[in-house]
């Protein structure tokens, strides 16, 4: 099979590998032949920082994938299902892959796969929201506007938030967000973010800030900046080091509450994300800017860190 793999700093191969064997699987395993995928802004690190030893990971760390289910080590799935599914060990950027049954979800019948697979990152944006309890009549900011950003904005309009602020550097991504219900938006390379926060929401400063850029210290502290006292913070963003320096005297002596998240509940998650999209509840087609070959997967990741080609996000075709 065919599979790509990170060989250094930037630089992706398509090698050929063995097929996973499912001999070597526990029950409840299954494998997928790959037939959608999508770049996330989670597979950034391991693509464009230098990691200790390479070759990388089979399949890099793509996860977002749909597929046919060609083997199975489980009694909840059998041969030929069509199925969203998390990848285990080999990653999602190769022709198969291993997933397990409670990571696996059976798709529904759609018109559009491709918008049936950005059930994935959706899931991950309702299991955040989740924690924020009502966000009915709240003003809510959100740092970021890559495929998360856009998908939180339709999401906390969807459950009732009073003004949706969307805060980033990249002009068509501000401009694409408006379709995904953001009812302002903020350039933070041309505008100052907290004057533009205040004016938006009258002076009340917001009830909730979403970190969704990740890899920097800045915007989560702009985030506490921009929220009022007894406003909460949520910490969505990946990463670039362990530890941050964090405005900590600010965070107490405003109460904030600051929230973490990362991934999803996705027996429960992924399933209602694709009833949103099948439902017609959300449109996701906005944030689908293209759709390549998965062996040009190099080609992928550029336009996504590089924003390149006005990319948002990037489909694999297998």
């Amino acid at each position: 099979m065919k599979a790509g793999i990170v060989v250094d700093k930037e630089k992706i191969e398509i090698i050929e590998a063995d097929e996973p064997d499912m001999g070597k699987y526990p029950e409840g395993a299954i494998k997928i032949k790959t037939e959608l995928s999508a770049i996330c802004g989670s597979d950034i690190p391991k693509f464009s920082l230098e990691q200790d030893d390479y070759p990388g990971r089979l399949g890099t760390s793509i996860h977002e994938a749909i597929g046919t289910i060609v083997q199975s080590n489980s009694d909840r799935f059998v041969v030929g299902e069509r199925v969203l599914a998390l990848p285990r060990e080999v990653g999602g950027c190769s022709e198969f892959f291993v997933s397990h049954d409670s990571v696996t979800m059976t798709l529904l019948d759609f018109h559009s796969q491709e918008q049936m697979l950005m059930s994935q990152p959706l899931g991950t944006v309702i299991w955040a929201v989740r924690k924020l309890g009502s966000v009915i009549n709240k003003d809510v900011v959100i740092f970021g506007a890559g495929p998360i950003g856009h998908l939180t904005a339709h999401t906390v309009s969807n459950l009732g938030a009073k003004t949706i602020t969307v805060v980033d550097v990249v002009d068509f991504r501000l401009d694409r967000v408006e379709q995904m219900r953001a009812t302002a938006t903020v350039n933070a390379s041309k505008e100052d973010v907290i004057e533009r926060v205040e004016a938006i929401t009258e002076g009340r400063m917001a009830d909730v800030a979403i970190e969704m850029v990740g890899h920097n210290t800045e915007t989560v502290n702009t985030c506490i900046d921009s929220v009022k006292r007894l406003g909460t913070v949520l910490c969505f963003g990946v990463p670039d080091e362990d530890i941050y320096p964090i405005e900590y005297r600010k965070i107490i002596r405003k109460n904030v509450s600051v929230i973490g998240t990362i991934g999803t509940e996705a027996q429960a998650d992924f399933p209602l994300a694709m009833r949103w999209i099948a439902e017609g509840r959300i449109d996701v087609s906005p944030i689908i800017t293209h759709r390549i070959p998965f062996t040009d997967v190099q080609r992928g990741f550029e336009m996504f860190i590089d924003e390149r080609d006005k990319a948002i996000k990037v489909v694999l075709e297998y």
